[in-house]
């Protein structure tokens, strides 16, 4: 049943499912339609929670034996804005000049069709005679809240037995050029919203009121005026920025009654999430006062050591495109935040430049690059028992 996939057209296909989180557009259908053609099983599962919006995930694999490759990675993508702004159709995957236009060429629908024509083409070269297991966990939930995508596929995975040996993620991990970098972790990240609650009175009279702005500014002070650490053999510094500022009082002569900051801290792995809201709340009670604090936590700093899995991934990129890629930890969050609790995971795919943008595209070299880098890792992989 094995035959060879096109990248370019699975990836123009891709691009045309008009699929913004949390809608699918048939993504998902096309993917399972390709992938069921070179002899995989796949599932699509539809998660949901009171709150947020049910979506589609697709679980394929082929093979049942050890070791088991996992390629992860989403579907979905951020609205496209204006369309006034793009010089190409967001959602027609036009091909000019050498590149590939459309929301999500970059971010991740070319990587995936990547995923899927390097699995077909490692499938046609063993002729029969794979023992081992790939596999695909795609979501439709990445640029959204992530409550119904990966995490939950994870755990039904979990719930069936299904074990992993490692998984390669596909975002578009190059800041300028394919081969650039390989992400071998990442940092954590915790948002926090921060209300100082006062007495309103008239700037006149400030013995009669509690002006929550002036303790608001010491608090931020406190939150900022020393760093966290200063990083790690793998992780930059971490990071607390102030995000904003709002106390909404127009009046010039009025003290509000309460003020507020959000923040975000980027940690590394010398940290966890609770001891980073610890942290915060021992400086905030430097100042005192009334004040409320809620946490969210969007992920834990996770390092996947350096080793034969990365050395696998870096061997392939370095023989495809001659450049020796950085192992690296930066940047925001992905789904390997929720995979590193299941296996060895590593990211590697398109240049990143325009995701997100107006005019996202990739180069079509970079694709059939990719695919090569793809193909090379599974062959080196099961060559190497895993």
């Amino acid at each position: 049943m094995s035959q060879n996939l096109d990248a370019i057209e699975l990836g123009r296909a891709l691009i045309q499912c008009e699929s913004v989180t949390p809608a699918d557009g048939g993504a998902l259908g096309v993917l399972k339609g390709a992938l069921e053609r070179i002899g995989f099983t796949c599932q699509l599962k539809i998660f949901a929670e009171d709150g947020t919006p049910d979506i589609t995930n697709l679980y394929a694999r082929i093979g049942n034996g050890a070791p088991h490759f996992c390629f992860a990675g989403h579907t979905d993508t951020v609205p496209v804005g204006d369309p006034a702004t793009w010089s190409a159709d967001p959602f027609g995957a036009e091909i000019k000049d050498g590149m590939l236009y459309g929301r999500g060429a970059a971010d991740m629908k070319a990587a995936v069709a990547c995923f899927a024509a390097a699995a077909a083409s490692f499938l046609v070269s063993q002729g029969g005679n794979f023992s081992g297991s790939i596999s695909f966990l795609i979501t439709g939930d990445e640029e959204g809240p992530a409550v119904n995508g990966t995490k939950k596929l994870l755990q039904w995975t979990a719930d069936e037995g299904i074990q992993f040996d490692a998984c390669l993620v596909g975002e578009p991990t190059n800041p300028e050029a394919l081969g650039d970098m390989i992400k071998i972790g990442r940092r954590g990240s915790l948002n926090g919203r921060l209300t100082v609650n006062g007495t309103a009175g008239h700037t006149a009279y400030p013995h009669l009121a509690d002006n929550p702005v002036h303790r608001l500014v010491e608090m931020l002070g406190e939150l900022t005026n020393e760093p966290l650490d200063d990083g790690t053999d793998h992780f930059q510094p971490s990071s607390l920025q102030i995000s904003t500022v709002d106390v909404g009082n127009p009046a010039t002569n009025v003290i509000p009654g309460k003020a507020k900051a959000g923040f975000n801290v980027r940690f590394n792995d010398l940290h966890d999430a609770a001891g980073i809201e610890a942290w915060v709340r021992k400086r905030l009670d430097r100042i005192g006062g009334d004040y409320d604090l809620a946490i969210h936590v969007s992920g834990e700093a996770f390092l996947t050591p350096p080793g034969r899995f990365s050395e696998i991934i870096a061997g392939a990129v370095e023989r495809v495109t001659g450049r020796k890629p950085e192992l690296s930890t930066s940047g925001g969050t992905s789904d390997a935040r929720f995979i590193k609790d299941y296996c060895a995971v590593a990211e590697f795919g398109l240049v990143g430049q325009t995701m997100h943008k107006a005019d996202e595209r990739v180069a079509i070299g970079d694709v059939e690059a990719l695919t090569g880098i793809y193909t090379a890792i599974l062959e080196d992989y099961f060559g190497a028992g895993g």
